[in-house]
């Protein structure tokens, strides 16, 4: 036999097999979907926040909210030394009606917040553009002097936001591999039971091809491809579901703050194959774990026969 008909042979058998036990076989396939699936919504996450974070990073600001009683005076001193450092790429004016308006068209859902405020609920300010590639260690006791202006309210300063995302992302990355490492594991476990609970009920089919001769990967042949089916197939589930979700994501966040961090990027194809290919890759270990050499040798042994 060839190794082309050893092959269609294996995924005759494997196919079979998967039909007549599908309910063990999809209980394997559901739990490396879900595993898959989760690591997926993981990848997407920390990927659109990574995204997000640079374009914030690239726009990165510093808002100087100056005092209701600031005179035209005190602007042009603060517009002065706001415009005076290599880094400071421009400073421009603020008004308190421009901010109301620049936030009711940002976050459209959260434009009922300024209600009740009075007529100018939002500070003027001077918002001061970086060139993030200039910044040096003199940017912290520049910062020091800017607040101690008495024409100074607030500061507002964008790299503390990105600091604090830079750590979510690690967070998120973190969970996420460890949550999916878990999950993995347990789907190469239950794969791993799937396909021994099938070679146990061959037991009489392996001991007769034992007996005639038939080579090891002859007989772990189907189980090896059935293991390797079943992964494969909760991989494309979980690529199915992903996709499925995510566009749904999309369409309900629509107008929300999340879709920023939802819904910029989806996961490139080779990324998606590549979840659809560690769940072939689970399957198949787990495959490969549950025939061991001595195990399988038990299950093809009779009572009071054993291989010597």
């Amino acid at each position: 036999m060839s190794f082309a008909q050893a092959i269609a042979y294996f995924l005759r058998e494997a196919t079979l097999s998967l039909v007549r036990s599908w309910k063990v076989s999809l209980l394997a396939i559901l739990t490396i979907a879900t595993s898959l699936f989760l690591a997926g919504v993981f990848l997407v996450v920390s990927a659109n926040l990574d995204a997000m974070i640079e374009r914030w990073r690239a726009e990165s600001k510093i808002v100087v909210y100056l005092e209701p009683e600031a005179t035209g005076e005190d602007r042009e001193r603060l517009t002065e030394l706001l415009s005076g450092p290599s880094w400071s790429r421009g400073v421009e004016w603020i008004t308190s009606e421009e901010a109301d308006e620049r936030f009711r068209t940002d976050h459209p859902s959260l434009a009922e917040l300024l209600e009740g405020w009075g007529d100018d609920p939002l500070p003027a300010s001077l918002e001061v553009t970086l060139d993030l590639e200039r910044l040096g260690e003199d940017l912290d006791p520049w910062l020091e002097r800017v607040k101690a202006d008495p024409s100074t309210s607030m500061i507002d300063d964008d790299r503390d936001t990105l600091r604090q995302l830079d750590a979510v992302v690690l967070v998120i990355r973190g969970l996420g591999l460890v949550l999916g490492t878990i999950l993995l594991l347990t789907a190469v476990f239950t794969i791993s039971s799937v396909i021994r609970l099938t070679a146990y009920l061959y037991r009489d089919e392996i001991a007769v091809m034992r007996l005639v001769g038939a080579t090891e990967f002859f007989i772990r042949g189907p189980f090896y491809l059935e293991g390797f089916l079943q992964g494969l197939v909760g991989g494309v589930l979980a690529m199915l579901a992903l996709g499925g979700a995510y566009a749904l994501w999309v369409e309900k966040s629509r107008d929300s703050a999340l879709t920023a961090v939802s819904s910029g990027r989806f996961l490139p194809p080779l990324e998606l194959l590549a979840l659809v290919g560690l769940g072939a890759l689970a399957g198949l270990v787990g495959a490969v774990a549950s025939l061991r050499k001595e195990s399988l040798g038990q299950t093809a042994e009779q009572p009071g026969w054993s291989e010597g």
